[in-house]
């Protein structure tokens, strides 16, 4: 399953700014690569793609941020409920890479609390911890 906007493959809009979500289902963890910006007018894909995540129940969701460029309020807002969704379920919603602008946004807010967060991707996919 891959969403998102305009069309653009996983991997592509970084550059320009246009955000992309791409879902990489494996077992127990699904992870979820997020590209470009992440704003009110971009969420839907993202709130869409967790949805359709959360469903099939993983043990966890990793989504990774390293090609995330910025994320506002409306985009973090996606996050925190996907949380609350995934612990409702008995899974864990779990952030790998953030870039210092996203970083920011999360430590601004106190986001970054209730988030495990891994300094990259394959550190999340190493850590079979539970929560």
């Amino acid at each position: 399953m891959v969403s998102g906007v305009s069309g653009q493959p996983p991997g592509e809009g970084a550059a320009d700014g246009r955000f992309g979500v791409e879902v990489r289902p494996g077992g127990t963890t699904v992870v979820v690569l997020l590209t470009g910006e992440l704003d009110h007018d971009t969420a839907e894909p993202l709130r869409e793609a967790l949805q359709q995540c959360l469903e099939t129940a993983p043990e966890r969701v990793v989504v990774d941020c390293g090609d995330l460029q910025f994320c506002d309020s409306t985009g973090l807002n996606v996050l925190l409920r996907a949380r609350l969704t995934a612990r409702e379920a008995g899974s864990r919603l779990e952030l790998a890479a953030l870039r210092p602008p996203v970083a920011r946004m999360f430590d601004i807010t106190g986001a970054h609390a209730v988030f495990r967060v891994y300094a990259g991707l394959d550190e999340a996919l190493a850590d079979d911890r539970p929560t």
